[in-house]
């Protein structure tokens, strides 16, 4: 059940690339996270709305929130008083710094925990301006820390009976994402430097142009690197490397990366991802987004899966989980919904028995 003030509902619904969908607080932005949702809109400020908002709370098994600072509690929600109500609940507080620390109160979004991890500065190209992470990958990152977070709570709760308040943040989640930058900073003191779609230290690790489009290759091992050399014909390369301790690879990455750069310049990107994958060399074209969606790999998952509804600037397809279960697996039971499309289906259910005939 996702609650939303009646006055200023999810930013996302105006977020998107459809205007209308937009305008109708339905942008695609909020489509492609609320799938599945029932929407509820609750003034938590009057007396009725907190009312509404305590019976929810009475047979919860889990509260998401992401007030900043204090706003939840000043309202009379904060984690002391719903425990007291239901000692088993699990509460999940997500924000932009988390709730302790000198910046507990400070907003933030996704973008701006980017420049404040030093995520940032970590993409883009050696000598430039950072660039920030396209899509929102702090976001995400951060919701999938957060649903960790509550299933391991819940299996937890099984165990102790116990409910539990659970502190989530934006950065937190930066770093645990950046974790092998964070470890070599914390051992050399050093920041990284941005290396974009090279690698300082392996030729078989970084992007190409081809005789069409440009190819990715993520040779990283010596095997693979071998394999890769192989496949163009430096076979006295290949052999080098399965010789040469890893360490001392990268005294040769200038050369190799020519070498390597030469050969994929006769042949296409496909047919080179064909060759090298069936020698089991990581490698891809760099397709666009609207070309990955059309890939017979992304249709045969169930990662979008298929709606069937005639809601206007709906998609037939939405992404929904990035794993699958050998039996009840996860799926998308209803549309994204209109800003409050269930309240009388879910008012109706916390509704007290002795009430329900008002």
């Amino acid at each position: 059940i996702k609650i939303e003030s009646p006055e200023q509902p999810d930013m996302t619904r105006e977020e998107g690339i459809d205007a209308p969908s937009r305008r109708n607080g339905f942008g695609s932005y909020f489509q492609s996270q609320n799938a599945g949702k029932r929407s509820v809109t609750i003034n938590l400020k009057t007396d009725d709305g907190r009312a509404a908002m305590w019976r929810l709370i009475e047979t919860a098994d889990v509260l998401v929130q992401n007030y900043a600072g204090d706003s939840l509690e000043d309202l009379g929600f904060g984690y002391k008083s719903v425990s007291e109500v239901n000692p088993e609940i699990i509460y999940c507080s997500i924000t932009g710094y988390g709730r302790t620390g000198p910046k507990a109160d400070h907003p933030a979004y996704d973008v701006v925990i980017q420049a404040f991890s030093g995520l940032l500065s970590t993409n883009g190209e050696s000598g430039r301006d950072p660039v920030r992470v396209g899509p929102p990958m702090v976001d995400y990152g951060t919701g999938a820390q957060a649903a960790f977070a509550i299933a391991s709570a819940l299996f937890q709760r099984v165990q102790t009976g116990r409910g539990q308040f659970i502190d989530v943040s934006m950065l937190d989640a930066a770093m645990m994402m950046m974790s092998a930058l964070v470890v070599d900073t914390a051992l050399t003191g050093e920041a990284p430097e941005p290396h974009g779609n090279a690698h300082k230290s392996y030729a078989g690790y970084a992007s190409y142009k081809t005789a069409n489009g440009d190819i990715m290759l993520g040779a990283w091992t010596k095997k693979q690197f071998s394999a890769l050399m192989s496949a163009l014909g430096e076979h006295k390369r290949a052999q080098q490397i399965l010789e040469t301790p890893r360490d001392q690879l990268e005294l040769k990455v200038q050369s190799d990366t020519a070498v390597i750069a030469g050969h994929l310049k006769t042949k296409s990107a496909n047919e080179w991802e064909v060759l090298f994958n069936r020698l089991h060399v990581p490698a891809a074209r760099i397709r666009t987004v609207d070309e990955a969606l059309l890939e017979e790999q992304v249709l045969s998952r169930q990662g979008l899966q298929e709606m069937n509804t005639d809601r206007p600037g709906c998609p037939d397809r939405l992404p929904l989980a990035a794993f699958s279960y050998d039996h009840g697996s996860p799926t998308i039971d209803k549309p994204p919904p209109y800003l409050g499309e269930h309240n009388e289906e879910v008012f109706k259910e916390i509704v007290p028995d002795k009430d329900k005939n008002d």
